[in-house]
């Protein structure tokens, strides 16, 4: 009897470990990403796409600042150049028959010395005009001297001669049209006109 309790036993346990050797391996569910690292993972892809969008925004004003500067720049030089040129044309005026400079007049000249100083490039004519009273030759040869006593005064100052050239109008071309001394004020007078280098002008 034992011995058919012993083939039984063994029988029961011969089963029993097939039966363990055919179970299937345990099924394992993949983990789920936690919300936390989901939310990281978010905010660091964000903050990628800022980064990026920062850069490229920095890169667009630094351009943005540059054309400015240019820009900027470019008017500066065209209000300098305008502003060179409107005192380079400012006039100077006379007393009646007179040719010489007045001390209000010499300094303006002083400013277009200064002119031609920082511009060697630069040439000029002054033009000598008279207003109507007196004879045409009497007034040509006054306007030559009118021009002549500004273009003296520029080459005592340091400016050479041959940068400058004189012309007499006489009493052809007048400022004011009328008859009085007003006008005539205004008519006695030396024009000054830029005649080569005058393409970028420096301030002195």
């Amino acid at each position: 009897m034992k011995r058919l309790s012993l083939i039984v036993l063994s029988g029961i346990a011969v089963v029993a470990l097939a039966a363990c050797s055919h179970n299937p391996p345990p099924v394992t569910t993949p983990q789920q990403p936690n919300a936390d690292s989901v939310a990281a993972a978010e905010r660091a892809r964000q903050d990628s796409i800022d980064r990026a969008a920062a850069e490229a925004r920095a890169r667009e004003e630094a351009e943005r600042q540059r054309q400015q500067r240019i820009a900027d720049s470019l008017a500066a030089m065209g209000k300098t150049g305008e502003a060179v040129r409107t005192m380079l044309a400012t006039l100077i005026h006379f007393d009646y028959d007179k040719a010489n400079i007045r001390p209000e007049d010499a300094s303006i000249l002083d400013q277009k010395v200064a002119i031609l100083q920082a511009n060697p490039n630069l040439r000029i004519r002054i033009s000598g005009h008279c207003d109507e009273r007196g004879s045409d030759e009497y007034n040509l040869a006054l306007g030559n001297r009118r021009a002549t006593a500004a273009k003296q005064y520029l080459v005592s100052h340091g400016i050479e001669a041959q940068r400058i050239e004189t012309v007499s109008y006489g009493e052809e071309r007048p400022l004011a049209q009328g008859h009085d001394e007003a006008a005539w004020a205004q008519n006695r007078r030396d024009e000054f006109e830029i005649i080569g280098g005058g393409d970028a002008l420096k301030q002195p």
